[in-house]
């Protein structure tokens, strides 16, 4: 399984001379699976980096989508990946949830009032995915879902590949919300359990808080307890803070490593940057 991160941070895009190394675009990975299935995993303005890479050669089909909720930064990308623009293009939505159904219902961007070209102008041919709960194939792959704690709702994914690498993908998710918990920690260690590579949101640090609780975003030493809980191989912190300057994305690695380094030495821990590449092993 191979991994591409095409943008990385939350909230809103960033760009700035001081997020250029870390990247300023907002959430999308994409994910080729071992029999070459491409799975994107949200929408954000890097899916636009994106498209303009998939158009440059042969156009792959079809293109599996997977979007965790509508906030905008997790959508802002669809109206401009190129694939949506060309009739040789095959490109499918996939919702795993009784919510997710309903927000694809209303055909996300393309309503002729957030973008002005509706769903069926698109030249490319677009499907949504018969709809089933919880757990769908794709290829050689598994794509499993959990619920996430977050304001309006949101959907994690996890994907077992057919060699035995798995991915889990965690965003927007608040670990310990104020109020109901949708899922608990314990569940989500028991969703990632064992996984290769752990994505998850890590917008907020201990000083950010009590103002951002209650906002659906996880502390990030939070999350390392729960990617040591869950005995992942792998964590990428990501979704990163707009105000979150490159150099104190730096610090949160650095800080990140050194608590790695004395709680769970057997994960390797690192901030995830816009055009990282990275194999996923059994």
């Amino acid at each position: 399984m191979q991994v591409t991160f095409w943008g990385v941070r939350g909230s809103v895009p960033t760009p700035s001379k001081n997020t250029v190394r870390y990247g300023g675009n907002t959430v999308c990975v994409e994910v080729r699976t071992m029999d070459g299935q491409i799975i994107l995993l949200d929408a954000g303005t890097g899916m636009r980096e994106l498209g303009g890479r998939l158009i440059q050669g042969p156009l792959p089909g079809p293109i599996h989508v997977f979007i965790t909720h509508p906030h905008w930064d997790h959508i802002l990308g669809l109206p401009f990946f190129a694939p949506l623009w060309r009739p040789d293009a095959h490109i499918i939505f996939h919702a795993l949830s009784k919510r997710s159904r309903v927000v694809l219902a209303r055909a996300l961007m393309f309503d002729d009032e957030h973008f002005p070209v509706s769903a069926d102008a698109l030249p490319a041919r677009v499907d949504r995915a018969p709809d089933v709960l919880d757990t769908v194939r794709v290829g050689s792959a598994v794509v499993s879902h959990i619920a996430l704690n977050h304001p309006g709702g949101a959907d994690g994914f996890r994907i077992d590949d057919a060699d035995g690498s798995s991915l889990c993908y965690l965003t927007d998710n608040e670990l310990y919300p104020p109020g109901k918990v949708t899922t608990s920690p314990g569940d989500l260690a028991r969703f990632t359990k064992g996984a290769g590579l752990l994505i998850h949101d890590t917008q907020y640090l201990i000083g950010d808080m009590p103002a951002k609780r209650g906002w659906g975003h996880s502390v990030m030493e939070e999350v390392l307890e729960l990617g040591r809980a869950a005995e992942v191989r792998q964590l990428a912190m990501h979704h990163h803070d707009p105000m979150r300057s490159d150099a104190a994305l730096d610090k949160v690695g650095a800080d990140a490593t050194t608590w790695t380094l004395s709680h769970a030495p057997a994960m390797k821990t690192f901030v995830a940057a816009e055009g990282m590449t990275l194999a996923v092993k059994p």
